[in-house]
């Protein structure tokens, strides 16, 4: 399995509008083919903070997600509202197989 823990921390405006547009993204996403999980977590002690946990059948199906049109329209949408770059961190899962 094939997971990208990606890093968000919103402006503290844009929090509602983050997660209405993250959650259009995550129901497109888990019906992609190689989609295993795509978990949206939001910080209890932090609200501005949250995890993006993507986890794919293979590095392809992950790349092939970065092309998808809900993606990509996500990315677009978001990019303002975000306080510092998002940063993902590849991982390679090993339970469960």
């Amino acid at each position: 399995m094939y997971v990208t823990i990606v890093e968000v921390c919103v402006k503290a405006e844009h929090i509602d509008d983050f997660i209405q547009a993250t959650r259009l993204n995550h129901l497109a996403s888990v019906k992609e083919p190689g989609n295993r999980r795509f978990d949206v977590l939001q910080s209890d002690l932090e609200p501005q903070q949250f995890i993006l946990y993507e986890a794919y059948a293979s590095e392809q199906d992950a790349r092939d997600h970065k092309k998808t049109n809900h993606y990509l329209e996500w990315r677009e949408t978001v990019a303002d509202w975000m306080h510092s770059p998002r940063k993902g961190v590849t991982y390679t899962g090993l339970f469960p197989e």
